[in-house]
């Protein structure tokens, strides 16, 4: 019997490919281009892999709703802005994994199975908070900020003191690894 595998991703090339790596690999996968778009039994699946910035916000309230459901469930996030105020709020809400794109289905499946030896770090191994470029810092910040307002752009712009269009430039940016 495979695993039911519930997949939310709003990019649907991305998507396609790994719903059919894991379906060749045995997983019975349910995918979802959206949070709002599942309209089904959440407690029938084992596993869950959520990509963390959605069209409607991040993924993370998600997973509260998964637990309820199924309090066995895995969850994994997938993120390609990875930042650890968002893998910290998806560990503490009971995500299994937080993994930072590019990831290879070898490294999904370790991540579900809460093994992070081959999963990519939101930051760089051995990096901590004095070791950090201004760069980062700021990311860090600016990813936290985002987090506590649920991902509200508007909000976190506000809070930060700065223009919402501003702080959208710098989020369109790929995540600062130095």
């Amino acid at each position: 019997m495979s695993q039911k595998l519930l997949y939310i991703e709003d990019d649907a090339a991305l998507a396609m490919v790994t719903t059919r790596a894991l379906t060749a690999r045995g997983f019975n996968v349910a995918y979802f281009p959206a949070v709002n778009a599942v309209d089904v039994e959440l407690h029938e699946f084992t596993m869950a892999l959520l990509d963390l910035k959605l069209e409607e916000g991040l993924s993370l309230p998600f997973i509260q709703q998964l637990l309820a459901a199924n309090p066995t469930i895995k969850i994994v996030v997938l993120t390609g802005y990875a930042s650890i105020a968002t893998a910290v709020q998806a560990i503490k809400l009971g995500a299994t994994n937080y993994l930072a794109k590019p990831a290879t289905i070898d490294q999904i499946l370790l991540a579900f199975e809460g093994s992070a030896e081959s999963a990519p770090a939101p930051i760089d191994k051995g990096e901590d908070i004095e070791n950090m470029s201004l760069r980062r810092l700021e990311w860090e910040h600016i990813q936290q900020a985002l987090a506590e307002n649920n991902g509200n752009i508007s909000a976190t712009a506000r809070q930060l003191k700065m223009h919402r269009r501003t702080l959208q430039r710098k989020l369109a940016k790929k995540p600062v690894s130095e």
